[in-house]
């Protein structure tokens, strides 16, 4: 201690603290260094003297000795607050404006993907990030990281054959960029304003707004009822699963939060930003959804909740995270955060909390409608997803709920270049007397416009149709919707020509004739493109040589084989730069609809060669 005590006043600092670690076998990075400082500021400054003593230095190096050193990491508190502004960005994205991006964001996220794919070995040039410099921003430039993130939040979305791990030239690495682009597009990301170029050059509030709507998507995924029947324990008197089914993840979340708040005796919350500062609803959360021991194998933790009535809003925060710690919680949010507010991290927070430790229990003897939750279809989830990635407000979580009172259509008849007059639009806030009423007239001018200006068929569909959310006339106008936004994307590269079914089949066949390919379709009830031969060869055909055919099956194909030739169809077409967004299901099962938009996108990238 006393080598190490440069200036012989007793005491040491950060820089003296770095020295002794060398001389203690136990080297760590300054920036580490200062982090267990902050930290243990807290539980080891015993006189509150803002030095450390050598008695102080003891309990410093046993309690980093004794623990996971990465673990202590992840609990630094007090680290560089606020905002920082960069410069302009790609033409994509508003050249030459200022844009502003938040530290603490970048902090939690980093700490999120370093604990998602620390043992991931394609990730091992990247993983562990450090979280206080600009690692982060550099790490996601090959796109290796941003597709693992995306199969992370919804497994198999992208297939693990089709991204590029080795010899990472700047032609590949814009590949797996592509696969990572569209792939994000078809889970619903929006990504319209972000290209390949900003994010291998790490454009920081680009890179952050997109692994946030990944990372939310993840965390969000069993937060609906059809996944998690348990959700129906928290339904009110005079409710049903319907009523239950249109809230979004966020206000189930708030209502999951309230629900055990009630059992502990404490106040409702209304929010996860100004409710939550001082920390006392969460010690409340985690005591009550702590495991308590009573389920086979399950070992019981125990709340400290000392910390409760810490008089210092920072040392409250910190001594409820210990506690977070405890479940293995402690993601997202600093105690800073949680004294601010933060309200995007706060909510990852409660949501990561739920993901692992929901504490509801499935009601059994109540009158309940089980039938009702079927859950959602490929075909609904797509739709949904397609209308997410074009950046509809608000958010689509449930298809039909979310249309009824036609925002969304209407603000999709704009993509597709049909002119909506937004001075005959009911706006939300509804009035409380005759909401419907208004919402009902939104949906009477989304059908009209779909009859005449769209010229869609739409024969015995109504406004009360979309008002009562029928799925079936419902998504018979949302598929005509994003049939014709794929063909305009084609309308677009080929001069106005108008595009069909026939001239994208007629296309298909003579580009794969040309590239001397032996398959062809007769069409999109073609049962052989079953076996996505035909998919396949027609990538190759748009980028020779991109296809490894040792990864395709031919021949007599198990459904397996089609599903795994699919997989890697689907994946090759988004890394060559198509924005599909249908399932390799789709494929597998010739499903008309969903086939016509693959080879339409497949036809807009090589038009896209002349």
């Amino acid at each position: 201690f006393s080598s190490s005590d440069l200036n012989s006043n007793g005491f040491i600092c950060d820089y003296e603290l770095h020295e002794l670690f060398k001389e203690a076998n136990l080297p760590l990075p300054g920036y580490k260094v200062r982090e267990i400082i902050q930290k243990l500021m807290i539980d080891s400054d015993k006189n509150k003297d803002g030095k450390i003593s050598f008695e102080e230095f003891v309990y410093i190096f046993q309690e980093v000795k004794s623990s996971d050193i990465a673990k202590t990491f992840r609990k630094a508190i007090n680290r560089k607050e606020g905002i920082c502004a960069i410069g302009g960005t790609s033409e994509l994205s508003s050249e030459g404006t200022q844009h502003s991006y938040s530290e603490e964001e970048k902090y939690a996220f980093v700490n999120w993907i370093n604990k998602a794919l620390e043992n991931d070995p394609d990730c091992r040039h990247v993983v562990p990030m450090n979280p206080n410099t600009d690692d982060l921003f550099k790490a996601v430039g090959d796109g290796i990281v941003l597709c693992k993130m995306i199969n992370l939040s919804v497994p198999d979305t992208i297939d693990e054959r089709a991204i590029n791990k080795k010899k990472l030239t700047p032609f590949i690495i814009q590949e797996n960029l592509n696969l990572a682009l569209n792939s994000a597009s078809a889970i619903g990301c929006h990504v319209v304003n972000i290209g390949a170029e900003d994010l291998r050059e790490g454009k920081p509030h680009l890179v952050l707004g997109l692994l946030w709507q990944i990372i939310k998507i993840g965390l969000f995924a069993d937060i609906e009822l059809s996944r998690n029947e348990a959700l129906a324990a928290l339904l009110r008197d005079g409710e049903n699963l319907e009523d239950l089914m249109k809230l979004s993840p966020e206000e189930l979340l708030l209502r999951w939060a309230n629900f055990h708040l009630e059992n502990a005796g404490w106040h409702k919350i209304n929010n996860f930003s100004s409710d939550i500062k001082d920390s006392r609803a969460y010690f409340h959360l985690l005591n009550q959804i702590a495991p308590k021991g009573q389920k086979e194998g399950e070992p019981q933790i125990d709340i400290n909740m000392s910390g409760f009535n810490e008089k210092d809003d920072l040392r409250r925060a910190e001594f409820m995270l210990q506690q977070a710690d405890r479940l293995g919680c402690r993601q997202f949010v600093t105690p800073a955060d949680v004294v601010s507010g933060n309200p995007k991290l706060n909510l990852a927070f409660v949501a990561n909390l739920f993901n692992k430790y929901p504490a509801l229990t499935k009601p059994e003897n109540q009158d309940i409608d089980w039938t009702l939750l079927e859950g959602e279809t490929r075909e609904e989830r797509t739709f949904r997803n397609w209308m997410n990635s074009l950046g509809v407000n608000p958010h689509v979580n449930h298809l039909y709920g979310d249309l009824q009172d036609a925002l969304v259509i209407l603000q999709l008849y704009e993509k597709i270049k049909v002119p909506v007059d937004w001075n005959k639009v009911n706006k939300p806030p509804y009035p409380k007397l005759g909401a419907n009423m208004k919402k009902l007239e939104n949906c009477n001018y989304a059908v009209d416009l779909g009859k005449h200006p769209a010229k869609f068929s739409l024969v015995g569909i109504g406004g009360q149709d979309l008002n009562d959310g029928n799925p079936t006339l419902t998504l018979a106008l949302v598929w005509q919707l994003m049939r014709r936004y794929t063909l305009n994307v084609l309308e677009d590269l080929g001069d106005g020509q108008k595009a069909n079914d026939d001239i994208i089949v007629s296309w298909v066949n003579q580009t794969l004739k040309e590239a001397g390919k032996s398959t062809s379709i007769q069409n999109f009830k073609d049962k052989t493109i079953s076996t996505s031969l035909a998919v396949v060869d027609l990538i190759d055909a748009i980028q020779p040589g991109c296809i490894n055919y040792d990864l395709v099956k031919t021949g007599h194909l198990s459904e397996d084989d089609k599903h795994n030739n699919a997989k890697y169809a689907v994946s090759m077409a988004r890394r060559i730069g198509a924005r599909v967004y249908a399932l390799p299901e789709d494929l597998v099962e010739v499903k008309p609809k969903m086939v016509m938009t693959v080879f339409a996108c497949l036809m807009g990238r090589g038009m896209k060669r002349v």
